[in-house]
């Protein structure tokens, strides 16, 4: 039996949800990396409909990376809330798009559903950062949070790292740098992570529905993260996690994907490649579902499911 899109995401998609809505996106090129980060940022921005989150406040700080550029953090929290736990948060964006501000309002809202603190770090994009820089920000995002741990009620022991699509990628890049240091995490939630600059073929069976991030996308956004190096031997791991060849002592994993996403076998295969070293891993493949399905579904009665699998998974920190 062939698959078949979500009837309320082949709905939502119609009516313009999605990078199909943007104005950009008829004449955008393969290769195209403003072009592509222009239409992304378009998609993004529609995050902006959520409802509001009157009880969650945030303050920003000002870290500086290794390299000596100043970044910046944003801290979100639940008036009244104090579970001791937080999250590292990473956005999406196929690590040439998004920020902070674009995912703000989603950000927001998981706090509003959990009490669970956010840190959202603004790391740098592509094609101006160096391969590797988004999970060196990151990380230092995450030592920022251990070092502070006692001013923001926070426990050490208690912190994860988290992203979706691009950003679920940055935050696994982040669990290997924490394991390589030494540093515990909690836990790494990916949210169809995007981890493999090898997955370029058309799978005809996915590019029969849209995908939301297809293949020309993933395509456009590697070439733009790793230039020369793209599909050679010389990626590094922190940029790719899917090239990752030691798998043991890293954080137990939550990894969620769509079977639509282009992303499902390399997502299925990281959570294998984890099993297969002794790390406890979470795994859900949601039938029917494409990339950012969690976000398209956000308030409807088909993404409830969804939304209490990840209220579970944050309060089980």
């Amino acid at each position: 039996m062939p698959f078949h899109l979500h009837p309320r995401i082949s709905t939502l998609i119609a009516a313009g949800a999605g990078p199909s809505g943007s104005p950009g996106f008829a004449g955008l090129r393969r290769g195209d990396p403003a072009g592509l980060r222009a239409v992304l940022d378009h998609g993004l921005a529609q995050m902006s409909a959520l409802p509001p989150t009157p009880g969650v406040t945030a303050r920003t700080y000002r870290i500086t990376a290794e390299d000596g550029t100043p970044l910046r953090l944003r801290w979100y929290t639940r008036d009244g809330a104090t579970p001791g736990s937080a999250v590292v948060h990473l956005h999406g964006g196929g690590m040439i798009a998004g920020s902070a501000d674009l995912y703000e309002p989603l950000v927001r809202t998981y706090v509003a559903w959990t009490g669970v603190p956010f840190l959202a770090v603004d790391y740098r994009l592509a094609p101006g950062a160096a391969v590797g820089v988004p999970a060196g920000d990151a990380f230092a995002g995450l030592r920022w949070a251990r070092a502070n741990a006692g001013d923001l009620g926070i426990d050490p022991a208690r912190i994860a790292v988290m992203g979706d699509s691009a950003g679920g990628g940055v935050a696994a890049a982040t669990a290997i740098l924490a394991r390589n240091a030494g540093i515990p995490i909690a836990r790494q939630i990916l949210i169809y992570p995007m981890l493999d600059d090898r997955n370029l073929i058309p799978n005809r069976h996915l590019t029969a529905e849209p995908t939301i991030f297809s293949y020309d996308f993933n395509f456009t956004a590697w070439r733009a993260v790793l230039g020369d190096i793209h599909g050679t031997d010389a990626v590094p791991a922190i940029a790719a996690p899917a090239r990752n060849t030691d798998f043991a002592d890293l954080a137990p994993a939550y990894i969620e994907v769509g079977e639509l996403d282009i992303f499902r076998d390399e997502d299925v295969d990281y959570a294998r490649r984890l099993w297969a070293a002794g790390v406890s891993t979470e795994l859900h493949v949601h039938p029917g579902l494409p990339h950012a399905f969690d976000v398209l579904l956000i308030g409807d009665e088909a993404g409830e499911r969804h939304k209490t699998e990840r209220v579970r998974v944050l309060h089980d920190l």
